[in-house]
This record gives structure tokens, C-alpha cells and sequence, in this order.
């Protein structure tokens, strides 16, 4: 009997010491090549449309973790008349054509924060915050069907979405100079 648990403690000791170095192994691996999580980027009370609650007067609008007060009369309910059919919350979407990869989808007033763009491609969508010596990868987010790959280096970054032999890049270089983002589209 004791010999059984000595054999069944040490094959215990020895699968754990090997998952454990396995794991180790293929987290060093994993680490430097996995999407990290995107960044929130600070927003600036002089953006355009922003006041400041002293300047406006107003008080703050909600928020996700400030909700306001209910208000002690009920508001009343809409209702719903029979003869117009309702309409869907979102409308179907439509293939609309790829926008140009210099358009921007917002912009930090603040020069410091960089520039927030973003780039359509037959693939998916791509999030950059352009600074000016480097840029950084907010979000990628395949279409319907697409997988995504993302590369970085010092100096460049790429995302590609792959569908079978289709592929859509977005690449972005700033080795020695503001970083500069073009769009390449291989679909049939």
C-alpha cells in the first residue's frame, strides 16, 4: 500500500512540475504575440461640442456608473397605435464603398494625445491613435466571416484579415519619421 502512494505521489509531483513548465513556456511565447487590450484614450474638455460644467451652467450629464435621480412624477408611457407597422431598432446595412484611408473618424484636439483614425477595408476595421513619432493600435475588428492577424515591431505595425484567399491589410510604418498608414485590399 505505501508503495503505491509513494509511485501515485511522485507521478502527481512530476505532471505538475510539467504542466507547470509547459505553461510557463507557452506564456513567454504567447505573451509577445497576443492582442493586448486596447488603451482608453483621454479625452479634452476642449473638444469641440464640450463644456465645462462651470461654463455652461448645466449640470453634468449620466454616465455608466452615475446614473441620475428618477424624478418624483413618472413620465408617461408612449403608446402604440395598430396602424403603422414598427420599424427595426437598426436599420439593415447596406455594402457601402470603402472610405479612403486618410479619412478620420475623430481627432484629439490636444496635440500631445495624437490622433485617433480609423481605416475600412473589405476585411474589417482598424483603430489607430497616429502619435508623432509612433503610433498604436486601439482596435481591429473583423467583418462577418474575416479572421484577423495583428504584427508589431519597433517601427510598424499590421493587421490582416484573411478569408479563404481574400486578404485585407492595414499597415503602419514609423521608422524614423510620422507614422504613415496605407491600406491594401486582395479580395476577389
Amino acid at each position: 500500500m505505501r508503495r503505491g502512494l509513494v509511485h501515485a505521489a511522485a507521478w502527481t509531483m512530476a505532471t505538475g512540475a510539467a504542466v507547470t513548465l509547459s505553461w510557463f513556456g507557452v506564456h513567454t511565447v504567447v505573451s509577445g504575440t497576443a492582442y493586448d487590450p486596447p488603451r482608453a484614450l483621454p479625452l479634452s474638455d476642449n473638444a469641440p461640442g464640450a463644456q465645462s460644467e462651470s461654463a455652461s451652467g448645466a449640470a453634468p450629464r449620466a454616465s455608466s456608473t452615475h446614473r441620475p435621480k428618477p424624478s418624483a412624477t413618472p413620465s408617461p408611457s408612449p403608446t402604440r397605435t395598430a396602424e403603422r407597422p414598427e420599424e427595426p431598432a437598426t436599420p439593415p446595412r447596406s455594402p457601402s464603398p470603402s472610405r479612403s484611408a486618410d479619412a478620420p473618424d475623430t481627432s484629439a484636439p490636444d496635440g500631445g494625445s495624437g490622433t485617433v483614425r480609423g481605416y475600412r477595408t473589405v476585411g474589417g476595421r482598424v483603430v489607430l491613435d497616429l502619435r508623432a513619432t509612433y503610433a498604436e493600435l486601439v482596435s481591429a475588428t473583423p467583418g462577418p466571416g474575416w479572421q484577423m492577424q495583428v504584427w508589431r515591431q519597433n517601427g510598424w505595425l499590421r493587421v490582416d484579415f484573411t478569408r479563404g484567399p481574400d486578404r485585407a491589410s492595414v499597415i503602419c510604418a514609423w521608422n524614423g519619421h510620422p507614422p504613415v498608414v496605407t491600406t491594401d485590399d486582395h479580395s476577389r
